[in-house]
Formats: structure tokens, C-alpha cells, sequence
């Protein structure tokens, strides 16, 4: 696990302020969305995406047909914020 994959998911709680879950909680291919990982929602989705454009610089398209790959994980995540070049904010 980098630095990066312990940022994420730091955010992660805190974004979406998961005040029960700590950051070894969550796994690295563990499911942000669905009842089979953190339960995250489309409301969540959406204060995830902006807040990866507040604190990453990333943009995700609605209509990008590899946005539900990126939000699948914080390992997918980490591949995106890699893939876009920008590590920090």
C-alpha cells in the first residue's frame, strides 16, 4: 500500500464522513459502492467525484464511459489520479 492509497482513503472517510470506519477498514479493492463494500450511493458518487476535482485537479465526465471504473476502488482511484499525472493538490 503507497502513500497515496492511505491518502485516498483518508478522503474517503472524510468526504463522505464515515465516522465508523478507520482507514485499515477499507481494502485496497474493496468496494466503495453497493451493499458488498462501504455502501456508497450516487449522492456519495457525486461529492466524491467533485471533491477529487477540488483536491486532485481531476475532472470525470458523466458521461466518460470508464467513470464506474475509476469509482470502483481506491485502488481504481489511485489508477486515475496516476493515469491524470497529479498526486496532490
Amino acid at each position: 500500500m503507497t502513500n497515496l492509497h492511505l491518502e485516498l482513503k483518508q478522503f474517503i472517510i472524510e468526504a463522505m464522513n464515515l465516522e465508523d470506519i478507520a482507514v485499515d477498514d477499507i481494502g485496497d479493492d474493496t468496494s466503495l459502492f453497493g451493499d458488498d463494500g462501504l455502501g456508497l450511493d450516487s449522492i456519495d458518487a457525486l461529492e466524491l467525484v467533485l471533491g477529487l476535482k477540488k483536491k486532485y485537479g481531476i475532472v470525470i465526465e458523466a458521461g466518460d464511459e470508464k467513470t464506474r471504473h475509476y469509482l470502483r476502488s481506491v485502488n481504481t482511484l489511485v489508477e486515475l489520479i496516476q493515469l491524470r499525472g497529479s498526486t496532490a493538490a
